[in-house]
């Protein structure tokens, strides 16, 4: 059995990109996760210690994107799901990091990556 825990819409602002100009500015960027979590000893026990905090962890991911830079957003998906897998309670975690203002010729919404990665 597998439940979720999701965050959505998590904005901070970061300098990662190819181009000089993303690296000087900086530009918003928006991170959603769906945890993957076994819920039922925290929904028994109603303790937060038997589950994901996930305050904490907003506060973690958030660190991740407005620290050092990185090229891709690929890396900084992955280096988000490396802090989510650093909890014990989370099985599997899919992230999707936006770039809403990614500097591209043409008119679009937005640009994402979404990755998925397991415990091991």
């Amino acid at each position: 059995m597998t439940d979720r825990i999701s965050l959505r819409g998590l904005r901070v602002h970061g300098h990662h990109g190819v181009l000089p100009t993303e690296r000087e500015h900086g530009q918003e960027f928006v991170v959603d996760v769906d945890l993957e979590v076994d819920t039922r000893r925290a929904s028994a026990t109603d303790d937060l210690s038997d589950t994901v905090d996930y305050a904490a962890l907003s506060d973690r991911i958030a660190a991740v994107v407005s620290g050092d830079a990185v090229n891709l957003i690929e890396t900084l998906a992955a280096r988000i799901a490396d802090v989510c897998l650093a909890d014990a309670h989370i099985a599997a975690v899919t992230v999707e990091v936006h770039k809403p203002h990614a500097p591209v010729t043409v008119a679009v919404d937005d640009i994402t990556v979404r990755i998925r990665r397991e415990q091991s």
